[in-house]
Formats: structure tokens, C-alpha cells, sequence
């Protein structure tokens, strides 16, 4: 009698399993994954929230993965590879074409259209970023501008005054010209001076920095922009004349910390960096730093060279078999307000517009003064292009060191440019 008790049980038991796991469910239970890169304090923030949203929400498992930039992708590579991506990923602007194309990504619409996610606060400029082909990919949860930041002090010292919203790169090489000649402190070319200025310069004349096929670089036969390149180049030349341009040779080592920047090291007045990254400079800088619009062409007149740009996305991925918990997740993650005054913007300024007015007014002055520039530059703005081409990093690559060779008087700025754009194609043409 036992033993048919037992066979009984045994035979049973995939349904009692299947009844627990039902009522798991119906009761919020559930497992997901979250991945993201970043540092210690968005670390410490994330899995916070991670652990509000359990809290929340009993029965519920959220595993947590950070990683560093570099070690992020090669991790997410070999988990696509073994088919164990997470439910849940952080992504870049730069990747998430690649991903979508591969679809990877769930079309995030049908859990907007149930009020799964809630969109209500919402810019559309805000969603754009996240959307590709009528589907939404993605998420925004941090906006971000490129600017330079600068140090007041030197600034103040050499009697310049600057009203970065109708300034032009004429009235940057004389401030540049004029600083140095005051201070003796020089100006810095940024490593990444074709992705960071030179997008800025070519979206003035109405091309993107790639083609739309990503097969060229999106200005390859636009004149007036090739023509304002070479203005850029020649106009760093002549400060290298002057002997008020840092050795471009130190500025463009990789891999440098913050700290060793020549901004941080009082050796320079200006360097360029993302908004979100203003406080980390300023911290490495161990002094007050500022931060303006960047220069434009025309004087900041449409159209406009500088765009927001999403610092990180949150998406789903295809592979989740928790999908609907996922959804649940990603919508506390970017419109609970509670969670929100846990991660504090650290990633970029939030989206909804109850969250940012809401964390506008409990951040530190550092990170209010940031708010502060998204709001002043957004007037100043167009929409972001198309992601980047598969092989910007590549382009990127064969282009430096054309710019290295002009920024330090072995060929000159039109050479240069010509050089820079025929290398990069020949990347991009492959």
C-alpha cells in the first residue's frame, strides 16, 4: 500500500510543480536577470532598486550582473553565443542597431499600448532614440549632450568672457589665443575630435557623420561641410603656431584616467566630455569645473549641430522567458519615483518629465547645475541621427592618426581631411 502511495506521489508531482508554479505567478512571482555596465555607484544604486522592486513585489527574483565597459560586451558576445543573454540589458546607442537586427530586442509598443509601461510622461524627441524601423526597442534612461568643460578660474584670469549660446569657433580660437597668451595655459584637442566636433560641424550643413546605408561617411560629397572641416583643422593649426596647442601626441593616448586628463592637470582650460560625465571631471579636477555649449559654425543658428543623445538604454531581450515580468521591471526602472531618487540621474537625466522635475529638486547643486545645461542647450538642438555604422570603432581607428599627422604640421588640413574621408570609406565600403 505504500509503495502504491509512493508511485501515486511520484506520478503526481509534475502537476503539484506546475499548480506551484501557476500560483507563483497569479501571486507576482518570478525570475529575471539584469546586466548593465557602469562603476561602483551606479552598482550600489542599481541592485537598490533591484532589491525595491522584490520588496515590492514578494516571490520575485532579480539577479543583478555589472560589469565594466570593455568586460560588459565581451560578456554579453559570449552570452548571445551560449544563448544565455539576460531578460534585462543596459544598451548603447552604439550597439543597439546590431542587436535589433539581429533581433534580439522586444518591440516594447504592445507592453505601452496593455499600460504595462507607462509612457504618459514621455517626450516623442524623448522615445526617438529607442525606436528603429516603427518598432521601440528600447528605453532612454539618461539624456546627455556633448559640451566642453572649462576652468573658470583660468577663464576669469585671462579677462574672457563667453556667451555660449551665439558663440562661434572665430570666437573660440581668440578666447583660446587670448587665454594662453594671459596664462600661459593651453588648448586641448580631444582624441576623439572626429566623433565629438566634427559630427557637431558636418549636422550643420545637413549630413550625419555616416551615411544612411552605413556604407560612406555621410558628408563624403558635401562641400560647404568638407570645406568647414578643413576651417576646424586650420584653425587648430594656427594655435599650434602660436604655441597654445597641448601636444596633441599626450592628448590622444588611450586609456588615460581622468585624473591624468590635461584639463584635470591644469595644463589645458577646456576638455570635451558627455554632461553625464561633468561631475567625474570635476571630481578627477579636484576644483570647480564649468560646462558650455559647444562653438558652432554660424552661432548657433538652425539647423544645429549638437543633438540629445541617450546616454544608456534598458531593453528586453527576445530570449527572456519572463518577458512580461521583464516588462514590469523596466517600468519600474524608469518611472517609480522611489527607485528613481535611488539611482539620482546618475546615469543621465531622466525622460518622464514627473521624474525629472521631481529629482531636479532633491540632486546635489553639481548634478542641478547639469540639469541645468540639458535644459539651457535643448533649445539648440536637432534630432539624433541613425545609430552609428558596425564599424565606427574601425573608422575611428584609420581616421586618428591622418589627424595626428595634421595637428602636429606633417600634412596640412585639406590633405588631411581628403585622407581622413578615403580611409574611412574604404572601411566602410568593405
Amino acid at each position: 500500500m505504500k509503495k502504491i502511495c509512493l508511485v501515486l506521489a511520484i506520478l503526481a508531482l509534475p502537476a503539484m510543480l506546475f499548480a506551484i508554479g501557476q500560483e507563483q505567478t497569479a501571486s507576482g512571482g518570478g525570475y529575471i536577470r539584469h546586466a548593465w555596465w557602469g562603476n561602483t555607484v551606479r552598482d550600489e544604486r542599481t541592485i537598490q532598486v533591484a532589491q525595491l522592486f522584490m520588496q515590492k513585489n514578494p516571490g520575485v527574483t532579480v539577479e543583478t550582473e555589472p560589469s565594466g565597459w570593455d568586460d560588459y560586451w565581451a560578456k554579453m558576445n559570449t552570452q548571445a553565443a551560449a544563448g544565455s543573454l539576460p531578460d534585462v540589458m543596459q544598451q548603447d546607442y552604439q550597439y543597439i542597431e546590431q542587436y535589433n537586427n539581429r533581433n534580439q530586442l522586444v518591440d516594447l509598443n504592445a507592453y505601452a499600448q496593455r499600460g504595462v509601461i507607462d509612457l504618459s510622461k514621455w517626450s516623442d524627441s524623448g522615445l526617438a532614440g529607442g525606436r528603429i524601423g516603427g518598432k521601440l526597442i528600447a528605453l532612454n534612461i539618461g539624456t546627455n549632450a556633448i559640451g566642453f568643460g572649462f576652468d573658470p578660474a583660468i577663464v576669469r584670469q585671462a579677462g574672457v568672457t563667453i556667451d555660449d549660446t551665439k558663440w562661434t569657433w572665430k570666437e573660440f580660437e581668440a578666447a583660446a589665443l587670448q587665454i594662453f597668451q594671459r596664462t600661459g595655459v593651453q588648448t586641448v584637442v580631444a582624441r576623439d575630435h572626429m566623433h565629438l566636433y566634427w559630427e557637431h560641424i558636418v549636422r550643420q550643413f545637413g549630413s550625419p557623420f555616416f551615411s544612411r546605408d552605413h556604407k560612406s561617411l555621410g558628408f563624403t560629397n558635401n562641400a560647404q561641410a568638407k570645406a568647414a572641416l578643413v576651417a576646424d583643422l586650420e584653425m587648430y593649426l594656427r594655435l599650434r603656431a602660436a604655441g597654445a596647442l597641448y601636444d596633441p601626441e599626450d592628448s590622444f593616448i588611450a586609456g588615460r584616467a581622468m585624473e591624468e586628463e590635461a584639463m584635470e592637470r591644469g595644463r589645458a582650460w577646456q576638455g570635451t566630455y558627455w554632461s553625464n560625465q561633468h561631475i567625474g571631471h570635476q571630481t578627477a579636477a579636484k576644483r570647480p569645473l564649468e560646462y558650455f555649449i559647444l562653438p558652432s559654425v554660424s552661432g548657433l543658428k538652425a539647423p544645429f549641430g549638437t543633438y540629445l543623445k541617450p546616454g544608456q538604454f534598458i531593453s528586453i531581450l527576445s530570449s527572456s522567458k519572463s518577458q512580461d515580468l521583464a516588462a514590469k521591471y523596466v517600468n519600474f526602472f524608469v518611472n517609480d519615483l522611489e527607485a528613481n531618487r535611488i539611482l539620482l540621474a546618475e546615469r543621465g537625466i531622466p525622460i518622464p518629465s514627473d521624474v525629472a522635475n521631481d529629482l531636479s529638486m532633491r540632486v546635489t547643486p553639481e548634478m542641478k547645475y547639469v540639469f541645468d545645461f540639458i535644459a539651457k542647450v535643448t533649445p539648440f538642438t536637432t534630432p539624433i541621427d541613425p545609430p552609428d555604422a558596425p564599424a565606427a570603432g574601425e573608422v575611428r581607428d584609420v581616421m586618428r592618426p591622418i589627424l595626428l599627422q595634421c595637428l602636429t604640421g606633417r600634412i596640412g588640413a585639406a590633405a588631411a581631411v581628403d585622407q581622413m574621408i578615403a580611409a574611412a570609406n574604404a572601411v566602410l565600403s568593405r
